[in-house]
């Protein structure tokens, strides 16, 4: 009999870890499938999953926590050029980076909105307010340059994950349609 019980708790236990290997594969499947017409899938993957959510969550929770990762990026950005803002002496380039603040906080805030949207299942308005949030850091990259300022290296990185995962995003929602 105690064979049995021991053959039956091995049994177990290796189903166990099997199931859960199969279900963490799943999960690893659905994230690869949804961030893989990205054009840099691999910063949608990381993104995706460093959220403990993704172990759970469905396509649009995938497209839910790629839309947090960006607003924690524009949080990011919106710091760094504050910070850039007030050790620039050039007024004009202190103006400017000042406007990238306030546009990165405009696009905290229509992230934020296009997460009610993506809930409500309105997809158009999802993808319109990413794009939207995505051209705001493009005018303020575009805006730095024309005044010949060359960002620092982690700036200009977080502006390029920002970008990709923009587009991840929008990728990811278009397929909802």
């Amino acid at each position: 009999m105690e064979i049995i019980s021991s053959l039956f708790l091995l049994f177990s236990i290796s189903f166990n870890y099997i199931g859960n290997w199969n279900l963490v594969f799943a999960d690893d499947t659905l994230i690869k499938t949804q961030c893989h017409n990205a054009e840099v899938p691999e910063a949608c993957i990381q993104c995706v999953k460093s959220d403990p959510r993704s172990q759970s969550a469905d396509k649009v929770g995938i497209a839910a926590i790629v839309i947090t990762c960006i607003s924690n990026k524009a949080m990011t950005l919106e710091s760094n050029m504050t910070v850039l803002a007030s050790s620039v002496h050039d007024k004009d380039l202190k103006l400017v980076l000042q406007d990238c603040q306030k546009e990165l906080s405009d696009a905290k805030t229509n992230l934020t909105t296009a997460m009610d949207r993506l809930k409500n299942k309105d997809y158009d308005q999802t993808n319109y307010l990413v794009n939207h949030a995505l051209q705001k850091e493009f005018d303020c990259k575009k805006n730095v340059g024309d005044l010949q300022f060359t960002l620092p290296t982690t700036v200009l990185n977080d502006m390029t994950l920002y970008e990709e995962l923009s587009e991840a995003a929008m990728r990811i929602i278009d397929r909802f349609l």
